[in-house]
């Protein structure tokens, strides 16, 4: 038999264990996933912290209970490792890393090339290894094989490589990594096959695809599709808002058409780590072949400039009351950079904040999923969630509602605040006290 159909016989037959590089927002929820169909698996992260965390059977993200880590661990179905070399028993290596942009908005393959160059020094033969963090297309033929090669082994003959694009939606009851289809493209046939395989063992629906290129697209394409639209009625709601109109009443009588239509929401800017970045990988593939994606950069441009639109409406609504951003103490509603959830990663709330303390307001915030926050790559805010009582609202000049999380009492914060400006039409069902909520 040969090494790709013994493999399969593994994954089918739920022998496999899997390795799983990154244990976060992906990984995390991809580790549950492929417990519950029946496979073994290793989690390996550089944070010895976190790794502590998952062998004690305690969760560090808010929507993945720490109770579905302990039944894995009960089980003896998962372990968390920092030692690379473990990497060396498993069937199946998934990488589950970041992907940012650097500052001049270019792809930073930090991540995948050093744990590509790990699990090159541990591959062994009759491995498969999917890459799943989103890229640019070509990134897991170009970037990822050579690297993998080093290791003297040939790609689709003594090992298999395919990309898997994530597709999280943190805080969506209505999906989950099990229910959502799953898009599967090898660098060969042979390594569709075997990574088909693996993802049929734990997901509903596989969607297989031509090649490792065809799913690297498909996911950018998702999120630029979005990026792009995000954009557009941004720039809708700024126009509307000096013709008086309101955008929210618009896009609900629209979304009364049954076809044709598709709403999109305003908000104070792109957050999350797929829609603020993965477009530009595109664009920045596109100078390879002399093209402009113009679309994709006037996109970013509006939704990059939304913080400071919102900076804007927050001076005009504290204008009305005499006063000015400098000296003003302002309390941020929200620091998640969607609701209900407790990830901030790319959070439009941090650089409203940012803003805010340059032009000399005393900001707080509250969120009652983050507590405090922690140093990310280019932020470190230093602070904590702030308790929400009518008291405490009441000693700020204005209240800036940033993400609508589910939990806030919109009509006691709009009750004791002083001023709201509401980036979220989250407070659109509250009728007593409107003249104090300035729309953003």
């Amino acid at each position: 038999m040969a090494d790709h159909q013994k493999l399969i016989a593994s994954l089918e037959q739920g022998k496999a264990l899997v390795g799983i590089i990154g244990m976060g927002y992906v990984g995390l929820p991809l580790m549950q996933t492929f417990c519950e169909g029946g496979l073994n698996v290793l989690g390996l992260d550089v944070d010895p912290a976190k790794v502590r965390m998952l062998n004690a059977g305690k969760s560090y993200i808010d929507h993945i209970p720490s109770k579905l880590i302990r039944d894995c661990l009960k089980a003896k179905q998962f372990s968390a490792t920092t030692d690379p070399r473990k990497l060396q028993r498993c069937d199946a290596v998934v990488i589950c890393v970041p992907t940012p942009l650097t500052k001049m908005r270019e792809p930073d393959m930090t991540y995948v090339r050093s744990t590509a160059e790990v699990i090159s020094r541990n591959l062994r033969r009759g491995q498969l290894v999917v890459l799943e963090s989103t890229t640019y297309p070509g990134t897991t033929r170009e970037v990822v094989l050579p690297i993998l090669e080093q290791s003297g082994l040939k790609a689709g003959k003594d090992f298999y490589l395919a990309f898997s694009p994530e597709r999280e939606d943190p805080g969506n009851k209505n999906f989950s990594t099990r229910t959502i289809p799953k898009v599967v493209g090898g660098i060969d046939r042979t390594s569709s096959r075997v990574a088909c395989a693996l993802y049929s063992r734990a997901v509903e629906q596989v969607v297989s695809v031509s090649s490792c290129e065809a799913a690297e697209a498909c996911k950018i394409l998702e999120n630029v599709y979005r990026c792009i639209n995000i954009a557009m009625i941004n720039e809708i709601k700024m126009l509307f808002h000096r013709m008086g109109i309101d955008v929210w009443e618009v896009i609900r009588a629209a979304s009364t058409k049954p076809f044709g239509f598709h709403a999109f929401y305003p908000g104070p800017g792109l957050g999350g780590h797929c829609i603020p970045i993965d477009p530009f990988y595109l664009t920045w593939k596109a100078r390879e072949f002399d093209l402009s994606t113009r679309f994709i950069e006037l996109a970013g441009d509006i939704n990059a400039r939304m913080p400071e639109y919102v900076i804007d409406r927050v001076g005009e609504c504290l204008n009305r009351t005499k006063k000015a951003i400098n000296g003003s103490k302002i309390l941020v509603l929200g620091l998640a950079y969607k609701k209900d959830i407790d990830d901030l990663r790319e959070s439009p709330s941090i650089e409203l904040i940012e803003l805010l303390r340059e032009r000399g307001a005393k900001v707080d915030y509250n969120d009652p999923y983050i507590p405090h926050t922690h140093k990310q790559r280019e932020h470190d805010l230093g602070m904590r969630s702030k308790p929400l009582s009518p008291a405490m609202l009441g000693r700020y000049d204005c209240v800036l509602i940033a993400t609508d999380h589910s939990d806030y009492d919109y009509a006691m914060i709009v009750k004791h605040a002083r001023a709201v400006v509401d980036t979220r039409n989250a407070t659109s069902g509250v009728r007593t006290g409107r003249s104090k909520i300035f729309p953003a």
